[in-house]
């Protein structure tokens, strides 16, 4: 009898210590973003501007050996830019403070080639930062590590050079949110200088790492690009799509600038040991400077639509470069589409036709990672199941039937990424259960995934997660019906 009493003791005991633990939030799984990272993922769409001497000679890389007399923006207005953007739902912008052609849009004290010596003058980086600040929206540098101008390329004193510059705009500009170092010079051997040929092997050249580190000492909260980041990675092509299958991880010892299977970019690396989410970038024109022949050629709404569908919603962020033109201002054609394209996407994704259906799930954590936590807007709250569930199902029943073609997930992804495979269904009207699509890969989801389908009506949805790399944490599941019926 006692000792029935002690087992009956020490089975409590167990139970509680398991739900002691079962009410603490999951374990991390690996690699996982830093709090900077995160922040970046959320402003998903953000601004390029392609702007310099190449604008006013009707290029894409300039020599270097245009006279710096040639820039002459005679109504530039930076605060113009920022205006624009903001109305097209741009949360920061990048510009390209030196291409590679050398020319500078700041004073630099370390060369002539820059603003302060073309009859302009203006301090052009300086312009937008303020800009920026007055609206609200974040800042970030490009700094071509190729020069085409100055004669010390290819030497260890350009080297030192380009890490003076860099240190100019990391402490003459404030906040920095993104540092875009451009793999260009392209690839070893390609020219250097004006118009010679200057071997060099940019993979040790430049020495990456400590240009890395000068931008961690003086921007601690800026997000270094390249094609293995450390901070996002380039996504592998210039069209600005990732891959549906899309992983937040790379293989750190194996990418880097330059890196030659750039096309494993566009998914990640499922076995990645460090966290490098994708940005995806591409022009609003077909080039990435101004060109008057490009003005017919502005990529429609529709367009820029399945663009941010297949970026934001394939887990990475959409980087749309706007070429300021000679004017200095961003072209009203352009303008116009932008503007337009975001109140699509506004007007696509701001009606939850899941909000206020019943949502219940095959396995639950605890009441405080229940999944009516799901789809409430709150960013810290998500539903996830018992340790060791790597399958599960969420039903979502709507108080009436509803029509949608888009499903959007997102996972909590301070704990990592972590969902493998899923499908999405819906109860037809037979009562059974069928997937809204089988053509399109429902594998990865990340900070968001956006599925689109085939319109289908229904008052009961639910979405089956059928591999995870460890119990999944989800903090969002919508339902949309969108403007573009989808072909696929």
């Amino acid at each position: 009898m006692r000792l029935r009493r002690v087992l009956t003791i020490v089975c409590l005991l167990g139970l509680l210590k398991a739900s002691a633990a079962n009410d603490q939030a999951p374990e991390a799984i690996g690699p996982v973003p830093t709090v900077a990272q995160v922040q970046w993922q959320q402003m998903e769409t953000y601004a390029f501007i392609h702007f310099g001497l190449n604008t006013f000679n009707d290029m894409e890389w300039g020599y270097g050996d245009t006279p710096a007399s040639t820039f002459n923006p005679v109504r530039l207005d930076c605060e113009q830019w920022a205006q624009t953007l903001v109305k097209a739902g741009m949360k920061g912008v990048i510009l390209t403070c030196k291409h590679h052609d050398g020319f500078c849009l700041w004073p630099s004290r370390y060369t002539d080639y820059s603003v302060a010596n073309s009859p302009f003058k203006r301090d052009v980086v300086r312009e937008l930062s303020e800009a920026c600040k007055k609206y609200g929206i974040k800042f970030g540098v490009y700094l071509s590590p190729w020069d085409r101008h100055q004669a010390s390329y290819g030497s260890p004193e350009y080297v030192t050079y380009y890490y003076n510059q860099l240190e100019e705009l990391m402490t003459q500009y404030g906040d920095v949110f993104e540092v875009w170092f451009d793999g260009a010079n392209g690839g070893d051997g390609w020219y250097g200088g004006a118009r010679e040929k200057r071997e060099i092997n940019r993979s040790t050249y430049y020495n990456y790492p400590k240009a890395w580190s000068i931008v961690n000492r003086l921007q601690p909260d800026a997000v270094i690009f390249s094609d293995g980041g450390p901070g996002c990675r380039w996504v592998g092509n210039e069209k600005g799509y990732a891959n549906a299958t899309n992983w937040a991880f790379v293989r750190s010892k194996d990418v880097y600038p330059g890196y030659p299977q750039y096309q494993e970019l566009q998914s990640g690396h499922a076995d990645g040991d460090a966290w490098c989410a994708s940005e995806c970038d591409t022009s609003i024109r077909p080039g990435w400077f101004y060109h008057e022949s490009e003005d017919d050629k502005v990529k429609t709404v529709d367009e820029l639509t399945d663009l941010y569908y297949r970026s934001v919603g394939h887990n990475g962020t959409l980087l749309l470069n706007f070429p300021v033109n000679r004017d200095g201002l961003i072209h009203p054609i352009d303008s116009a589409t932008a503007v337009q394209w975001h109140e699509r996407i506004v007007r696509e994704l701001g009606h939850n036709q899941f909000a206020g259906a019943t949502f219940t799930a095959s396995d639950i954590r605890s009441k405080a990672f229940g999944p009516e936590k799901m789809g409430d807007g709150d960013w810290e709250t998500y539903w996830a199941p018992s340790d060791g569930v790597t399958t599960a199902e969420v039903a979502i029943k709507t108080k009436r039937d509803v029509t949608l073609n888009c499903v959007m997930l997102q996972e909590y992804i301070p704990l990592g990424q972590r969902i493998k495979e899923f499908v999405i269904e819906y109860k037809t009207c037979c009562g059974k259960w069928a997937p809204v699509l089988t053509s399109e890969e429902t594998t990865t989801v990340g900070y968001k995934r956006l599925v689109r389908f085939h319109e289908k009506t229904a008052s009961e949805w639910r979405v089956r997660i059928l591999d995870s790399r460890a119990c999944p944490c989800i903090n969002n599941i919508e339902g949309h019906l969108t403007e573009i019926k989808d072909k696929r």
